[in-house]
């Protein structure tokens, strides 16, 4: 349901109610008692695009799906040794002894 905007013509006071677009417009402004309220046009909010299927990149093939997977680097060089931080230790993990201490109950 939509916010409208409203400003009474009498006394200028802004307010805003949220009601359903089949709704009569709102006429009784809430500070001076008056039927002078006008609704106002607005400019609308924004609209959010969230989750997959709304980029071009989102409907390719099952084909292109696959040789996408095959060209992705894996986590093991050539001969087999794991690549140093692959499975999130090595040189930048480091212990400090806020790690280590006992943890209060």
């Amino acid at each position: 349901m939509p916010t409208y905007e409203y400003v009474c013509s009498v006394c200028a006071t802004k307010v805003d109610y949220f009601q359903s677009m089949s709704d009569a417009p709102r006429r009784k402004c809430p500070e001076c008692g008056k039927y002078k309220l006008v609704r106002q046009i607005g400019g609308g909010a924004g609209v959010l695009f969230r989750g997959a299927g709304f980029y071009q990149t989102d409907y390719r093939s099952d084909s292109y799906k696959k040789a996408e997977s095959a060209e992705k680097p894996s986590t093991s060089d050539s001969t087999g040794d794991k690549k140093p931080g692959a499975d999130g230790g090595g040189p930048c993990a480091t212990n400090t002894p806020s790690d280590n201490a006992p943890k209060k109950r």
